[in-house]
């Protein structure tokens, strides 16, 4: 990427010029200060629990698109548009998930569209990742009415469908973007600032998981954008030390 276009990304999302606070110190001595070092399950109160032994290896991402797309489950089926399933690399290494569609989403079927989608959109673009290469999903497939808050019989009902889509993908790292995704993930009623810079980790396979704050919060709070570039900054070496082949 070209220097002008991230400093157009950068500009939208709010910040001034490509530049990390620790860039030039070790990943793992920035870890080890900033205490996000990983810990044991046995000790990390809010580590998700492993994934549900309902996984079926055997499903296809067709199938599984199909289930969704016919799901009534909950009561959300009665008033959506059509489901949001996901969209993006389905071996992507960076998989990103979002609390639940909005009206512009159920109208197109297609997660973090709008102003908030094009602010996620210059989020990635800004660290190097776009849609092409990331997978976009949320928490639930359905809108729920007015925007509300997703219930907790909501989520359990959607949760094997997203719990499948990370069995599929196997990403490398998750980024949880807002308060409810993290939460869900995570199992926890922690606040986004606990859950924030730190390294969690999701299902079986561990996976490091990262906590950032809603495009759509940072739209209306524009103040906190030099915090989730903290945030994206600490995905970034995290993922970097996966490609060296260290742990994290």
């Amino acid at each position: 990427m070209g220097g002008e276009l991230r400093a157009q990304y950068l500009q939208a999302m709010g910040i001034d010029a490509w530049r990390s606070r620790s860039s030039s110190v070790d990943a793992q001595a920035i870890l080890a200060e900033s205490g996000a070092l990983p810990v044991s399950p046995a000790s990390m109160g809010d580590v998700a629990p492993r994934i549900s032994p309902g996984i079926d290896p055997d499903i296809d991402w067709d199938t599984l698109q199909r289930q969704v797309a016919s799901c009534t489950r909950c009561d959300l089926h009665r008033t959506r548009t059509q489901t949001v399933f996901g969209v993006g690399n389905r071996t992507a290494d960076w998989l990103v998930i979002g609390e639940a569609p909005g009206a512009e989403e159920d109208k197109r079927g297609e997660p973090f569209v709008g102003r908030a989608g094009q602010l996620l959109d210059a989020m990635l673009a800004a660290i190097n990742l776009d849609r092409r290469r990331a997978y976009i999903a949320n928490i639930l497939k359905c809108r729920p009415p007015n925007n509300r808050d997703p219930q907790a019989h909501e989520v359990a009902c959607c949760e094997p469908y997203l719990q499948q889509q990370i069995a599929l993908i196997q990403p490398r790292l998750i980024l949880a973007v807002g308060r409810i995704a993290a939460q869900n993930l995570l199992k926890t009623d922690a606040p986004l600032a606990r859950l924030r810079g730190r390294v969690h980790r999701y299902g079986e396979r561990q996976t490091p998981l990262i906590v950032t704050y809603h495009p759509a919060y940072l739209l209306r709070t524009p103040g906190d954008k030099r915090k989730a570039w903290d945030d994206l900054q600490l995905a970034v070496r995290i993922y970097s030390e996966l490609d060296k082949g260290g742990s994290v």
